[in-house]
């Protein structure tokens, strides 16, 4: 498993992914789940990804190896919604090919993307693309998307960012969304990748990666910590509750 998340706001992107594909008693695998698609000045395009290894890690290997062919590839589509669009004729191929003939043994094969960027001419966009090739794009009202493992994360997320969420007030909602997931769940770890990218800028991709020993990681999951033992101890008793124990 893993956790996935994607931000379009009037600011920019942002995009994590931490790097755990399974978990359990005495194996831990690590996999990068960012890949990054650009030509600085023209175009961005960021995928990340979770489900079944096998299938996205074939989705992502035949969208580079394309590249290099005559057809229509990531760096020559017109359009965010035409990229997503082949995301989703990828994925519909590689399960054609690698599901079907498995179907009855009660296997998981799906594999979900977010897909967003910026090509000249157009705006940021963000896309969810399903393990059907089908998809939806963010909006003002649902600026973000999340897979994976997303259910722990998420209560942070909704109650702080907006559109108009600075991208440094969400990366900072987004380290707390992480930590709050691995400490619920065993199948999310670290390290974290994180890219930030200011809408129209067209620059080079610059993803950090957050290890166990990021020191503003570590200050943010005490920060956080701390404050909600705080709030908590001054949050009133239930009048009811007090009623019968008197």
């Amino acid at each position: 498993m893993t956790y996935c998340v994607a931000m379009r706001l009037d600011e920019g992107l942002l995009f994590a992914s931490d790097s755990r594909t399974n978990a359990g008693v005495d194996h831990i695998a690590t996999f990068r789940k960012m890949t990054v698609f650009e030509l600085p000045g023209e175009r961005l395009i960021v995928l990340l990804n979770s489900g079944n290894l096998a299938t996205t890690q074939s989705v992502i290997s035949l969208l580079r190896q394309r590249l290099h062919g005559e057809g229509t590839h990531l760096m020559n589509v017109p359009t965010l919604y035409d990229a997503a669009e082949l995301v989703g004729r990828t994925i519909k191929e590689v399960l054609a090919r690698d599901a079907e003939p498995t179907l009855d043994q009660g296997v998981d094969f799906g594999g979900h993307f977010l897909v967003g960027g910026q090509i000249q001419g157009e705006h940021c966009r963000l896309f969810h693309v399903y393990a059907e090739g089908n998809f939806i794009e963010a909006s003002k009202d649902t600026p973000y998307f999340q897979i994976g493992e997303s259910k722990y994360g998420k209560p942070i997320i909704d109650r702080v960012v907006q559109h108009d969420t600075s991208l440094a007030e969400a990366a900072k909602c987004t380290l707390i969304s992480f930590d709050s997931t691995i400490r619920s769940n065993l199948s999310v770890g670290l390290p974290i990748d994180i890219l930030l990218y200011r809408a129209g800028s067209f620059a080079a991709a610059r993803p950090q990666r957050i290890t166990g020993d990021d020191p503003y990681f570590n200050k943010l999951r005490r920060g956080w910590g701390e404050g909600l033992r705080k709030v908590f101890a001054r949050l009133p008793e239930a009048k009811w509750f007090e009623q019968e124990q008197s």
